[in-house]
């Protein structure tokens, strides 16, 4: 019985600690990805960044691009466009976008490769089109308009965390919060709920 208890205490703590390696790498990953771009990020640079040996990178991962996938998996939780009034759509996907941009690495990572690799730039466009279309089609007057009208607010979307997280424009940077979603929201509404010009 005892043994059993201690087998049982035993795994639980192997399990923790593969749960805590993983998080430091991915943790680690995102920082990297962002700051170095997925070229020049390596396995060593990044186990280094996380204090443990490449070959656990390897063990978890397999190669750099299956890290990759993992570090910025993106799960953008947008709002359920049925449980808002249609004319504030564009203010709550600036809010939720800032929120996500200023919560962690991920999205500025993926933006960083996705500029300059095209495994980055498949991610980005399937985040996109599985988490934006959706918002799009259900709140634009002609379905058939749906992807342009996802891509310009992505325009918008995209060109604010550009300027703000990855080139740091001073402007943009100094830009409040209530600025940025004042300023933007109208514009993110018209793409996506205007009548065709």
């Amino acid at each position: 019985m005892n043994g059993s208890n201690s087998a049982d205490s035993g795994s639980t703590g192997v399990r923790r600690r593969s749960d805590a390696t993983r998080t430091a790498i991915l943790a680690a990953a995102r920082e990297r990805f962002a700051a170095d771009g997925y070229e020049r990020a390596t396995i060593r640079a990044i186990a280094k960044d996380a204090r443990i040996d490449p070959s656990m990178v390897m063990r978890y991962y397999g190669n750099k691009e299956g890290l990759f996938a993992a570090a910025v998996s993106v799960e953008l939780e947008l709002p359920e466009p049925g449980s808002l009034p249609r004319d504030d759509i564009g203010r709550a996907l600036v809010s939720r976008f800032l929120d996500l941009w200023e919560e962690n690495e991920v999205l500025t990572a993926l933006l960083r490769v996705g500029a300059t690799n095209q495994a980055g730039a498949e991610r980005m466009q399937g985040v996109f089109r599985e988490q934006v279309m959706p918002v799009a089609l259900r709140v634009c007057p002609d379905p058939e308009q749906a992807p342009a009208r996802a891509a310009l607010a992505a325009t918008q979307l995209l060109g604010l965390a550009l300027t703000r997280y990855v080139l740091r424009f001073p402007p943009t940077v100094a830009l409040t919060r209530e600025e940025i979603v004042t300023w933007l929201a109208p514009t993110v509404q018209r793409y996506l709920t205007a009548t065709s010009p």
